[in-house]
């Protein structure tokens, strides 16, 4: 069923999890008693841990040729997700969550200009539209926190938007495998990103163990996190990094919903008046595209999903006489040596 949905579908699904399970971060990072340093010494070596767990699995002795496949990614995404987790924590240490979540829902814009000018990458004006309306209801939703906290955090917190767009654009427009329609798969430069975020926390002090009960929340939080960002940063495969952004916005509202469920703390009736946009937007485009395309196949263009029915036929092939040549190539090596013997 998952090869028979649509790639800009997949897209979605798989960011909007990876997004679902980042939802309790602000939670974490707001509950979780100890210094900064160290908050991110765990964070980032918990998260690299399962991360690089992850990658080893998937690719094994090949690890090294996923990452050299990556090109200027390799540079790029791994400084930009180190830049924001660190952007992120200390904004929202330093002010209302309500300001870094204002600031961290102008990375789709953020991401969108960037694809533009420095990629060429254009997004649709529907794209655009959707952008704008889910900023406004983003904002909507935390305007009660609005102006609170540091204005030191508020500057810490413009680093979120910039840091998120450069990675899942970036991410978003490496070429994947000839003939693949998906881009390279990133996910493997998330360790290295981790391994940047420890590395400041060491400089300043953070290489200390917590007391038994934060412990526990930083461990519980390197269960969630890995994934989510896993699942991501697997999303620019599918679709451009503005989407990837703009998907990363349901944060705001499952967040405030998490809080209201959790905490009791009761939502604004401007928060449901923004959190009906966002959802609003988003499922209303995602039914616009569906009607468009379907009327397109009825006048007699060619069916995508045909189109990609075919394709995921020939690529399941091309990957099972790669498969056939490597065992046929070890059997003749053996027998070689065998023969030698």
């Amino acid at each position: 069923m998952w090869q028979r949905l649509s790639w800009r579908l997949r897209g979605y699904l798989i960011t909007g999890a990876g997004v679902l399970l980042l939802s309790p971060d602000a939670l974490f990072v707001k509950s979780i008693d100890v210094n900064l340093a160290t908050f991110m010494f765990w964070r980032g070596l918990l998260l690299g841990l399962v991360l690089s767990l992850i990658a080893l699995l998937r690719y094994g002795q090949r690890l090294p040729e996923a990452i050299a496949a990556c090109g200027s990614a390799r540079l790029w995404c791994p400084l930009a997700f180190a830049a924001s987790a660190w952007c992120f924590v200390g904004a929202a240490r330093l002010t209302a969550a309500g300001n870094a979540l204002v600031i961290m829902n102008l990375a789709p814009v953020a991401a969108g200009l960037i694809g533009l000018f420095f990629f060429h990458q254009r997004l649709r004006t529907q794209t655009w539209v959707v952008i704008a309306i889910c900023v406004l209801g983003a904002s909507l939703m935390v305007a009660g926190e609005v102006g609170k906290g540091s204005p030191l955090g508020l500057i810490i917190a413009l680093g979120i938007p910039i840091a998120i767009a450069v990675n899942t654009t970036v991410a978003s427009v490496q070429p994947g495998r000839s003939g693949s329609r998906r881009g390279v798969d990133t996910t493997v430069l998330l360790p290295i990103g981790c391994a940047i975020i420890v590395l400041p926390a060491i400089l300043l002090g953070g290489i200390e163990l917590p007391p038994a009960e934060e412990l526990t929340k930083l461990a519980l939080m390197g269960l969630f996190l890995p994934l989510a960002y896993y699942l991501i940063q697997t999303g620019p495969r599918y679709l451009p990094g503005a989407e990837v952004s703009l998907m990363m916005m349901l944060e705001t509202l499952v967040g405030t919903l998490m809080v209201w469920l959790i905490v009791g703390e009761v939502p604004r009736p401007l928060a449901f008046v923004g959190g009906a946009l966002i959802l609003s937007a988003m499922i209303g485009s995602g039914l616009r595209d569906l009607h468009r395309q379907r009327r397109k196949v009825a006048r007699g263009a060619p069916n995508p999903q045909v189109i990609l029915d075919k394709r995921l036929e020939e690529e399941s092939e091309s990957e099972q006489q790669s498969s056939m040549s490597v065992d046929n190539d070890a059997a003749n090596s053996g027998l070689s040596k065998a023969t030698q013997v």
